[in-house]
């Protein structure tokens, strides 16, 4: 990986696996709303998921790494629960992913060392 990719890829990493942590936080407040309450936090979720996902494409179209779609599909899972109506069952695909992204940052943390640039 070179030194830009690197840095690229280490940046949205951070970024994304704080929203994938914020995301994964509003679904554990949903699930203890009342239903009422319910519908107004599922369009909460679907738009920060949805803006997490944008992040997910932006990285893979920039550092031009296939590894980013595996990210991509957990994402996409994630979305097809939510707007199935299984709300509680897209966290499962959420953490995949937050997964996914820490070994992309640690990778691109790794290569950034090897330069002397961390």
């Amino acid at each position: 990986m070179n030194t830009q990719k690197a840095i690229i890829a280490f940046s949205q990493s951070e970024k994304i696996k704080c929203g994938l942590i914020w995301a994964s936080q509003i679904l554990e407040v949903y699930m203890g709303l009342p239903r009422m309450d319910q519908q107004g936090a599922e369009r909460m979720i679907k738009a920060i998921v949805g803006m997490i996902a944008h992040e997910v494409r932006l990285a893979r179209n920039l550092v031009k790494d296939t590894t980013w779609d595996d990210v991509e599909k957990h994402m996409d899972m994630a979305m097809v629960m939510i707007n199935s109506q299984v709300v509680h069952e897209s966290g499962f695909h959420l953490t995949r992913a937050l997964s996914q992204v820490t070994s992309i940052g640690q990778r691109s943390l790794s290569a950034l060392k090897e330069e002397g640039l961390l």
